[in-house]
C-alpha cells in the first residue's frame, strides 16, 4: 500500500493505492502506446489545445488538490496555491511551443547540384520518441510531479506518460492524474495520456519495461545513479534525464561585501531557508572576501539564522537525513558553526533547524562540498583574487552559480562569470538562485551529478527537446512527409523552417 504522512504531527495517513503490479504496468505501457498514437492524431494544434484543458482542470481542483498537498508535505497552501498556478502555466507555455512550432526542428533540402554530385531531396524533422516515465520529486508535489514540467513537456512532444507516485504526496497525485485525465477528455482524447503508478518496485520495473523510451527523473542522486544504470543496462538503452542535485555556490565579490553586507546575507538567508532548504537550487556555499565588508556580512548571517524558526520537512526520513548530513559537516576538521536556530522545534513534526557554518579554506571537500538538502549554508572567506581563483576549482558541477558585484566590479568578474558557466547551467548575477522562471530561455541543469545530461532543461520551452528524435525523409512524395515538411504545408502546418540553408519564418 502507498500511505503517506503528515509532517507537522507524524501521523500516518490513509493509504491510497496498491503498489502497482508488474501485470499492471504491462497493461499500462500497453495502453500508452495506443493514446501515443492518439496524441499524434491530435496534431500540434489539438495537443496545445489538450495542454489548456489540463490547466484549467487543474485550476478547477485548486482548492481541494492544494489542501491535500498540504497535509501530505507541509509547504503550506501559499506556496502550493503558487505552484499550482506555475504547474498551469507550464502547461499553458507549452502549448504556445505548440503553435509557434520551431522546435520541431524543420529543415528542407531541394535536391539539386553539390561538390559531391548531384543531391537528393532531404527534409529534417523531429518526431516523438514514444512512451516516457515520469519520476515526481518529494520537494514539488505539483510542479516537478505527476501534472509537472517533465508530464507537460512530453505531452507536447506527443508522448504518452506513466507517472510514478512519489510516496511522500500520493493522494496529491491522484487528484493530479484526475485532473490531467479530465482535461485530455474534455478536447476528446479517446482514453488517458497519463497513466499512474505506485510502489518502489513499479519504478525499477518502469524503468526496463521495454514500452518506455526516455525517462525524466527529479530526486536523490542515490536512487537516480540506480535508475540511470538501469536504463543503460537496457538490452536497447534509453535516455534517462535525471536531476540528482548538487551544491550550488554564491561568490561576493569585494565591492558587494562592502557596499551592502546586511542585504546580500538577508537575501542569502531567505534563499537557502525557502521550503526549509529543500530546493535543488538552493545555495550550498558562499565565498567572501576577507575585510570589514566580509565580516560584516557572515556576521549579518550568523545573527539572522540564529534568530530564525525551525521548519517542519516533507517528512521524517528527509528530517532524519538533514541532520545526519548537517551532522557530517559539522564534525569536519577546520569545520566551525557559525550559528543555527535558537528557536524551539516542534517535536512532534518533522523538523529541520536552519544552521549556518564556516568553513577553512583546507576544509572543502568531501563532504562539505556536496549537497545538503536542507537548511544549512557554508560559508568561506577568501583572501584576494588568486585564492578565490584557487577556490572556484574546488567547486564541484551545480545547477546554478551566483555572483554579487558592483557595478564598477562587473568588467573584472569576467573570469569568474567564465569558471562558473564551465562547471553550472544557470548563472545569475545579483540575485539568488531558488526560483526557476518558467520560460523560453531557462536552462535549468549542469554537469553530472547535478543532471544526467548538461545537454538539457528540465523548465523552459526547449524541455520538449528530451523527447523527441530526428527523422530525415529522403525523395519522399509531398503527399507522404509530415505536413510541416511539405513544399506548400497549409497555414496551421507552417513553421519556422531552415530552406536550403535559409532559415524562413511565417509571417
Amino acid at each position: 500500500m502507498s500511505p503517506s504522512v503528515d509532517p507537522r504531527t507524524g501521523e500516518e495517513l490513509p493509504a491510497i493505492a496498491p503498489d502497482t503490479t508488474e501485470a499492471e504496468i504491462d497493461a499500462l505501457c500497453d495502453r500508452a502506446t495506443r493514446v501515443g498514437a492518439e496524441l499524434a492524431r491530435l496534431g500540434r494544434h489539438g495537443r496545445a489545445r489538450m495542454l489548456e484543458s489540463m490547466a484549467d482542470a487543474l485550476e478547477q481542483r485548486r482548492d481541494r488538490i492544494v489542501e491535500t498537498a498540504d497535509r501530505e508535505t507541509a509547504l503550506g497552501t501559499g506556496r502550493l496555491g503558487g505552484e499550482l498556478s506555475r504547474t498551469a502555466y507550464q502547461l499553458r507555455l507549452f502549448a504556445e511551443v505548440l503553435r509557434e512550432g520551431s522546435y520541431l526542428e524543420a529543415v528542407v533540402d531541394h535536391a539539386g547540384p553539390s561538390p559531391m554530385g548531384p543531391r537528393p531531396d532531404v527534409r529534417r524533422i523531429l518526431r516523438p520518441i514514444g512512451t516516457v516515465a515520469v519520476f515526481g520529486a518529494s520537494n514539488f508535489p505539483l510542479a516537478f510531479s505527476v501534472p509537472g514540467g517533465d508530464t507537460a513537456s512530453a505531452l507536447a512532444a506527443g508522448c504518452a506518460v506513466v507517472a510514478k507516485a512519489h510516496p511522500a504526496h500520493p493522494a496529491t497525485s491522484v487528484l493530479a492524474h484526475e485532473a490531467l485525465a479530465a482535461g485530455a477528455a474534455g478536447v476528446g482524447l479517446d482514453g488517458a495520456p497519463v497513466s499512474l503508478v505506485f510502489g518502489v518496485d513499479a519504478g525499477s520495473t518502469l524503468v526496463r519495461h521495454a514500452s518506455v523510451q526516455a525517462v525524466g527523473f527529479t530526486g536523490s542522486l542515490a536512487v537516480g545513479r540506480l535508475l540511470a544504470d538501469a536504463a543503460a543496462a537496457r538490452p536497447s538503452p534509453i535516455p534517462f534525464y535525471g536531476e540528482l542535485g548538487a551544491l550550488n555556490a554564491v561568490v561576493v565579490l569585494p565591492g558587494a561585501a562592502a557596499s551592502r553586507p546586511e542585504q546580500i546575507a538577508e537575501g542569502l538567508v531567505a534563499s537557502f531557508t525557502l521550503g526549509v532548504g529543500q530546493f535543488c537550487t538552493k545555495p550550498g556555499l558562499v565565498l567572501v572576501p576577507e575585510g570589514d565588508g566580509g565580516s560584516r556580512l557572515v556576521g549579518e548571517l550568523a545573527s539572522r539564522v540564529a534568530a530564525s524558526s525551525p521548519g517542519v520537512m516533507l517528512g521524517p526520513d528527509i528530517a532524519r537525513r538533514f541532520a545526519e548530513r548537517a551532522a557530517a559537516i559539522t564534525s569536519q576538521p577546520g569545520v566551525s558553526v557559525l550559528a543555527s536556530s535558537s528557536r524551539d522545534a516542534d517535536v512532534r513534526s518533522s523538523s529541520g533547524r536552519p544552521v549556518v557554518v564556516r568553513a577553512e579554506a583546507g576544509a572543502l571537500r568531501g563532504v562539505v562540498l556536496e549537497e545538503c538538502f536542507g537548511p544549512l549554508l557554508v560559508v568561506a572567506s577568501y583572501d584576494g583574487p588568486e585564492q578565490l581563483a584557487s577556490l572556484l576549482d574546488l567547486v564541484g558541477p551545480g545547477l546554478t552559480a551566483t555572483v554579487h558585484g558592483e557595478p564598477a566590479e562587473a568588467a573584472g568578474a569576467d573570469r569568474v562569470l567564465e569558471v562558473l558557466a564551465g562547471r553550472v547551467g544557470r548563472v545569475v548575477w545579483n540575485g539568488y538562485p531558488t526560483g526557476v522562471a518558467v520560460c523560453w530561455a531557462m536552462h535549468h541543469g549542469g554537469p553530472y551529478p547535478a543532471t544526467t545530461s548538461s545537454l538539457h532543461t528540465s523548465v523552459g520551452a526547449t524541455a520538449i527537446r528530451r523527447w523527441l528524435r530526428p527523422v530525415a525523409y529522403q525523395d519522399v512524395p509531398d503527399a507522404l512527409l509530415p505536413e510541416e515538411l511539405r513544399e506548400q504545408p497549409v497555414p496551421e502546418a507552417t513553421v519556422p523552417r531552415r530552406v536550403d540553408g535559409v532559415l524562413v519564418v511565417p509571417g
